[in-house]
Formats: C-alpha cells, structure tokens, sequence
C-alpha cells in the first residue's frame, strides 16, 4: 500500500488530466490547490488530503481515499476520490446555467460557408438593404 504519491501522478490516475504533462502544466498554471494552498507537481498526497482541481470539464473539490500510480478504469479512478456536495451542486448549478446561455452557431454550418450558404448570405443581405 503506498502511503506517498505526487501530486501530477494521482491527478493522471484519477483521470481529472489526460496525461501526467497536462496535470504538470495544469498545476504549474495555479489550477490546482492542495489544502486551500497553490501545490507543487511534486507534492507528496496523503489520504484523507482535501484538493481543488480546475479541468476542462469542470471545478472539482475532491478528499482522497485511495492512492495510485496506475491509470486504471473510471470506476476504479472514481474509487480514488470523493467529490465534496457543495463541489457537486456547484458544478450542476453552472451546467444548468450554462444550458440557460445563448446559443449563436448555426446546428447546419461547421467552419466556413459554403457557396450556397454564401449566396444565401448575400441575398439576405441585398433584401435588408432594399
């Protein structure tokens, strides 16, 4: 049973990062804190430590169970960690808020126009000036 782990190496086997370098450069960029202080890549965790962990799916507050240096399944990642309530209904109340926002794109373009949807573009266009 380990009772030491770096910081990067937990946060790429629990899965918040999809490799130990983007956990190193997340943790460099001050997007993780360990016990409400900014952490170092090379911060040994303990069980029972408390980490806040801002990914790209969202801002977790996390206590660790369990330690690993394997990336393994979700199942067995999410073994590794607890989500705190107020962490969880903090993020479904910005995915909520988020669904609420204005959507601008069009389901129907991706990337630039086609010529008929150019066309279209300009004849909108001519009509409004008319």
């Amino acid at each position: 049973m380990l009772e030491k782990i770096r910081l990067d190496k937990w946060l790429w086997a629990a899965r918040f990062f999809k490799t130990r370098s983007c956990a190193a450069r997340a943790i460099e960029a001050g997007h993780v804190h360990h016990q409400g202080q900014r952490a170092k890549c090379a911060l040994p965790l303990k069980v029972g430590d408390l980490i806040k962990v801002q990914a790209a799916h969202g801002v977790f507050e996390v206590h660790i169970l369990q330690l690993s240096q394997q990336r393994g399944s979700a199942e067995t990642a999410r073994a590794l960690y607890q989500e705190t309530p107020e962490s969880s209904i903090r993020r479904e109340r910005d995915r909520y808020a988020q669904q609420l926002q204005p959507h601008f794109d069009h389901p129907d373009i991706k990337g630039r126009p086609s010529k008929k949807w150019r066309r279209q573009l300009q004849q909108a266009m001519d009509r409004q000036e008319s």
